[in-house]
């Protein structure tokens, strides 16, 4: 679990530092900056899988990764702390691409460790997945496993109306949801208890919904289908709301038998019922109480209803710079005596990230 993060300057942040917890749901307005926090975890992802060049140039460049552009900023720099481990790394833009000027392994458990050890090698692409150090294995499994899921995406020709491949699309559930029938089949092949709990959620969602139809082509392609209660037809993905087949994806997501070390999600909500998104909660918390961390950024009030302040971080852009509060329930004491913790929302009772 990440323990604390430092940023600096990387789009609308301009400098950040906070402790993580098991749970960590940001609100805010449009633009606050949201958004690009939980872009840089899949920044971290594509610069420790040396793919940070090809990256920034898919996403308009090094200026659009630099808070206020290249005249402004210069550098983006961060540190991770995972426990006693922690990365950190500064990049320097350069005539063509970031140049990585340091990379930092950390282990505060030992004096006699240097710490940090420098891994840099002045080149565009970071060291980290290729150094062999102990501690360097236990962050590297961190970086690795940020991925930002993204299920917005439900029209005619979305990801989850693809075909997928049952022995090649199986480890995990992919970052746009392309691959759910296939991971969907496996967790009913290995993972039947788990499987028949998917299929419970989802029923208490949409009851119509009978359970999903697994027929791989010659080829071990298969696409997502489903069927109802009431009829013996196959239905598609097309065939369901798109409010239901993203309730689908957040579930197999949440719900999955192996959880990853961290799930980082942008407006999980979108498109869900109110009973959808309760539902949608004690899944976040269930994946929390078992190890996995949870970074969200959310406009729903419904959805923080069902969490702690101390769970709550309000986001703020001031002057083009993202500002980042954890609330806490000592402060809203009075408050929370009367009202819920979205009505304080609601009510512009919470000084930052009021809905606008």
């Amino acid at each position: 679990m990440i323990d604390y993060i430092k940023i600096e300057g990387f789009k609308s942040i301009k400098k950040m530092e906070m402790s993580l917890r098991p749970i960590n749901i940001l609100i805010g307005s449009n633009g606050s900056g949201k958004s690009n926090f939980l872009s840089f975890f899949d920044f971290l992802n594509r610069l420790y899988n040396q793919k940070l060049t090809e990256y920034v140039g898919l996403n308009g460049g090094e200026d659009k990764m630099l808070h206020k552009g290249g005249e402004v900023t210069e550098n983006i720099s961060s540190k991770i702390q995972f426990g006693s481990n922690a990365y950190s790394f500064n990049l320097r833009k350069g005539d063509s691409s970031f140049i990585f000027t340091s990379e930092g392994l950390w282990y505060d458990n030992n004096p006699y460790y240097q710490n940090p050890i420098d891994i840099s090698d002045f080149k565009n692409e970071a060291n980290v997945k290729n150094y062999t150090l102990p501690r360097a294995y236990f962050i590297r499994e961190y970086l690795n496993s940020f991925k930002k899921y993204h299920f917005h995406d439900t029209g005619k020709n979305s990801p989850f109306t693809k075909t997928s491949h049952i022995d090649n699309d199986i480890f995990f559930l992919y970052e746009r949801g392309e691959n759910l029938p296939a991971y969907l089949y496996f967790i009913k092949d290995k993972h039947p208890i788990s499987y028949r709990r998917i299929i419970k959620i989802i029923q208490s969602v949409a009851p119509y919904f009978s359970d999903f139809f697994f027929q791989p082509n010659e080829n071990g392609f298969i696409r997502l289908l489903w069927q109802d209660k009431y009829s013996s037809t196959i239905y598609g993905a097309n065939d369901l709301s798109d409010g239901t087949i993203r309730f689908i994806a957040l579930t197999t997501l949440f719900m999955q038998p192996e959880l990853p070390s961290s799930i980082v999600i942008d407006e999980p909500e979108l498109g869900l019922h109110p009973f959808a998104i309760s539902k949608l909660s004690g899944m976040i918390s269930s994946a929390s109480a078992k190890g996995c961390q949870i970074i969200i950024a959310t406009q729903s009030t419904d959805l923080i209803s069902h969490f702690k302040p101390e769970d709550i971080i309000t986001v703020d852009q001031r002057e083009g710079e993202s500002q980042f509060n954890r609330l806490n329930t000592a402060s809203l004491a009075i408050w929370l005596e009367d009202y819920t913790i979205d009505d304080l929302w609601k009510r512009n009772i919470i000084s930052g990230g009021q809905p606008k």
